[in-house]
């Protein structure tokens, strides 16, 4: 391209550059929308409520909108669809952007392909809990008790190719038990409450508020965590770890993600207000209480770097269950 060609060319693209720009430097004028992609109700609402409500001062008004279907994939690919403007944002976590990609061959949107991720919220720890009737108090006497009663052990997830499930499978294969049952379900809170009716003897749900208060009120028994270390709300639960598996370290990420193309320096902006909100003892403390570890590096970068990184870890997994959510 000649020297006039690529000054003609500038001066077409200029007014471009300077909308774009100028967009950015007056972001937000209007409501942010955070969709959730699951129905009220459920620990993503736990995450993404809290965090819309400090935005409030940091950033603008954010509206939450839950948009459940398709094991997430509705919300994930209405929000794959928006307008690349920073007004929509996905409330993205390990099955959506990670399981539901990796198993299915026929999705609507790509996780890397289709989002710019732009913060990690959190992790949140599977929890290994059985019924108090169960005789084991500790992983390894679960492990020997599977061993010794074959085809009579089960345990509840909220449902197939949730990072639950595959924790579940990935227990089985540790310890060589493939015939221990697994019984999905439509969410963790129904799973839950067979494992305290007695209907399954072992559920494997993510670690909340709600389920720590079970656990020590004596109505389920947790006999691990699957975080790398002690949870700092429940430091008393010993982790997979510590129990002799280490390969069962397992958490779901909670990410913030944007369509495809929104401006850098909206995305720095989102990401910067959540650095600051997730430095407030007050939301920390919300989290943990919740059982969610709050991110210590949320930068888009780390994001990005982290989700790629659990594709690559999980895919593996997923091809050796042989799981397919087709």
């Amino acid at each position: 391209m000649s020297i006039q060609a690529a000054a003609i060319c500038a001066i077409l693209l200029s007014p471009f550059i300077l909308a774009a720009g100028a967009a950015a430097q007056t972001y937000p004028t209007r409501p942010i929308r955070l969709v959730i992609p699951y129905p009220p109700g459920g620990v993503q609402d736990a995450i993404g409520r809290p965090w819309a409500d400090r935005m409030k001062s940091l950033l603008g008004t954010v509206v939450v909108e839950n948009i459940g279907g398709g094991g997430g994939e509705l919300g994930a690919s209405t929000v794959s669809r928006a307008q690349p403007d920073g007004y929509t944002i996905l409330l993205g976590n390990s099955s959506v952007m990670v399981i539901n990609p990796i198993a299915g061959s026929h999705l609507s949107y790509d996780p890397i392909g289709s989002f710019d991720a732009v913060s990690i919220l959190g992790h949140a720890a599977q929890a290994i809990a059985v019924n108090p009737a169960l005789p084991v108090r500790t992983l390894k006497e679960l492990a020997d008790y599977a061993k010794r009663n074959p085809g009579k052990l089960s345990y509840g997830s909220p449902g197939v190719g949730s990072l639950n499930h595959l924790t579940g499978e990935r227990f089985k294969l540790l310890i060589g038990s493939p015939d221990i049952v697994h019984v999905p379900y439509h969410g963790a809170g129904p799973a839950i409450a067979d494992l305290i009716g007695g209907q399954i003897p072992m559920a494997i749900p993510a670690v909340n508020g709600q389920l720590l208060a079970f656990h020590r009120a004596g109505t389920l028994r947790i006999l691990a965590v699957t975080s790398p270390e002690r949870l700092q709300g429940a430091p008393d639960l010993p982790t997979a770890s510590e129990a002799g598996m280490p390969e069962l370290t397992a958490q779901a990420t909670i990410w913030l993600f944007v369509p495809k193309g929104t401006p850098r320096e909206i995305i720095d902006q989102i990401s910067s207000a959540t650095r600051k909100a997730l430095a407030e003892p007050e939301l920390r403390q919300i989290y943990l209480g919740s059982g969610i570890e709050p991110s210590s590096d949320s930068s888009p970068e780390a994001a990005a770097q982290l989700l790629q990184n659990e594709i690559v870890r999980w895919k593996p997994v997923v091809k050796q269950i042989g799981l397919k959510l087709d």
